[in-house]
């Protein structure tokens, strides 16, 4: 008890302390510290400089923004693989109904096949779309070598 009113009374006879957020009092150490490094309020246990702040908070950005845009390509992928694999799926299963000819058919193997390749027509026409739209916004993201290139 002795040891924190020897401090205390201590801490306030060297300087007044200053009051920073949400924090009552604050004691700053300035043993060491040069002019610039005095006017610097920090949070954290580290001072950095505000240009070194701006300097890694546009680093986090960039970052930041290929990581945005290489989730959105991963995800073109994703759904271009999907797409891909159904159309291989169905274009199997036509195939089979194909195979078997054509006075041995039931009306219902007739009618599978038309909707298979409706479906597929479908899914291809599903996969354009996506493909264009990966284009698209490949172009539209900075930061791309294949975008910066003349097509």
């Amino acid at each position: 008890m002795e040891l924190k009113q020897s401090l205390s009374s201590h801490l306030e006879a060297e300087k007044p302390l200053r009051r920073y957020g949400a924090v009552e009092e604050t004691a700053w150490k300035t043993e060491g510290l040069g002019r610039n490094q005095l006017d610097i309020i920090s949070m954290a246990e580290t001072t950095m400089m505000p240009e070194e702040i701006e300097l890694e908070m546009a680093k986090i950005q960039r970052l930041r923004e290929v990581l945005v845009r290489r989730e959105s390509e991963l995800r073109f992928m994703m759904d271009d693989i999907q797409l891909c694999k159904d159309i291989m799926d169905l274009k199997q299963e036509l195939q089979n109904l194909v195979a078997i000819p054509e006075k041995e058919k039931t009306k219902l193997q007739k009618q599978r096949e038309d909707e298979l390749i409706q479906k597929i027509h479908k899914l291809v026409q599903k996969r354009d779309f996506l493909v264009d739209d990966a284009e698209v916004e490949r172009l539209r993201l900075p930061g791309r070598e294949e975008s910066r290139a003349p097509t």
